[in-house]
């Protein structure tokens, strides 16, 4: 099995294909027990007109689809952006067994910014969390692209919306 930063590069990869069709710039991948990537998204809610379409969700419906099944036990999250409630309840729902992430994300982080909701007593899936993988990098790429955005007067889509 390769290395958290080996897979959250490969997240990265995934925001900086967000990136470049103008979305805001988060990534995800599914990785399996074996270490293989089974599942990759980028954030595409403008684009594809789709509230729900965050990187997390795309890349778990990615996972599901290859593996023919919306379970995905034994697979670890990698995701470069702490995941907001949305994404925490389709992790959960999915039975991911871990979840790695980079950057905080603090108005909406739903894992340990502003909730832990993976904590909560009523649910009966946990879910292994490591975070700040690669942080300094996601955080950087995400910054770069709000202040891209302000600077061409297009503050649309501002910290805490993807």
């Amino acid at each position: 099995m390769r290395s958290d930063e080996f897979y959250m590069h490969r997240a990265l990869d995934q925001a900086h294909e967000g990136l470049a069709v103008g979305e805001v710039p988060v990534g995800a991948v599914v990785v399996d027990a074996t270490g293989e990537i089974v599942g990759a998204g980028f954030n595409a809610p403008i684009s594809r007109h789709d509230p729900s379409a965050h990187a997390e969700v795309r890349a778990l419906r990615d996972a599901a689809v290859r593996l023919g099944n919306y379970r995905l036990d034994g697979c670890t999250l990698y995701v470069t952006l702490e995941p907001c409630l949305m994404c925490t309840g389709a992790i959960i729902h999915a039975r991911i067994a871990r979840l790695v992430y980079g950057a905080a994300e603090p108005r909406t982080g739903m894992v340990e910014s502003k909730a832990n909701l993976f904590a909560q007593p009523w649910h009966n899936h946990r879910v292994s969390v490591q975070g700040g993988v690669l942080a300094v990098r996601a955080s950087r790429l995400l910054k770069t692209f709000f202040e891209a955005r302000r600077d061409s007067g297009d503050d649309t889509t501002g910290p805490g919306c993807r």
